[in-house]
């Protein structure tokens, strides 16, 4: 039996895509995923975005250039490759996003106050001798409605079936499930949304939108938690070959590691 002390959303959303492949990477760590420029351009703009929520006096395209250069140096120290034509360009993305996030806040939200920027979530799952570990983007308030919500950077946005896919959403139905276990705050207090920061759009380059999060999705949300920690003590991991190239190709696929 494995014995864990936490599991976060990125380590569920790899079990329920693929149980061989969460094994290889989060358990036998033969195969880990180091980052790219797009995680780079991600983290880099989430950094500015959350100073920008705090309302921290700084120039928000040097931060964000020192901080894109800083990981971008760091790929480098891991001989990742990198497409300079996508540094490039995203070099000119970020701060144009950036430019654009008070006014969508505010278009979206009206008068909010800040209740927490990058908070840990560190709560205990019930009836599991294990934690749930995340960080909430972001925490507005208006009147009593906490709005919870998470930075998505993307290409030019998302379609529909993007925005209602299940375990995209299951990760903003969990944050709101353990950060009201977190604070004692009743759900029908709590809204979730994403925020999606898109590299190549023209304009518009921040949309908010509401993600349902009621009763019943959060049970099934648990439901799957639930289900992938009980699999993952007991050391199940069969392999989900319907997962081997779609939507991209695995990069265990037949390799000695997924043959």
């Amino acid at each position: 039996m494995i014995t864990k002390e936490h599991i976060s959303f990125s380590e569920l959303k790899d079990w329920s895509t693929c149980p061989h492949y969460h094994k290889k990477t989060w358990i036998e760590k033969v195969a880990p995923f180091e980052g790219n420029e797009y995680t780079a351009f991600g983290t880099a703009i989430h950094d500015v975005c959350e100073k920008k929520l705090l309302k921290e006096d700084i120039d928000e395209q040097e931060v964000f250039q020192i901080g894109f250069n800083k990981l971008l140096e760091e790929l480098a120290e891991k001989n990742i490759s990198v497409n300079e034509t996508n540094i490039k360009d995203m070099r000119t993305a970020g701060p144009a996003i950036l430019s654009e996030i008070d006014e969508a806040l505010e278009d979206y939200f009206g008068e909010y106050e800040v209740f927490s920027s990058e908070e840990m979530l560190y709560v205990p799952i019930e009836d599991f001798n294990i934690k749930f570990k995340g960080y909430v983007d972001a925490v507005v308030k208006v009147g009593d409605t906490y709005h919870l919500f998470d930075w998505k950077t993307c290409s030019w946005g998302w379609d529909a079936r993007k925005k209602s896919e299940r375990l995209v959403t299951y990760q903003l139905t969990l944050y709101k499930h353990f950060f009201c276990q977190k604070h004692n705050i009743p759900p029908e207090s709590v809204e979730t949304h994403f925020a999606l920061l898109k590299r190549t759009a023209k304009k518009n380059r921040v949309e908010i939108f509401r993600v349902t999060s009621g009763p019943k999705k959060i049970e099934n949300a648990l439901k799957l938690l639930y289900q992938a920690i009980y699999n993952i003590s007991k050391k199940v991991s069969i392999k989900n070959r319907l997962s081997c190239t779609k939507p991209f190709r695995c990069k265990l696929y037949k390799t000695k590691h997924c043959t």
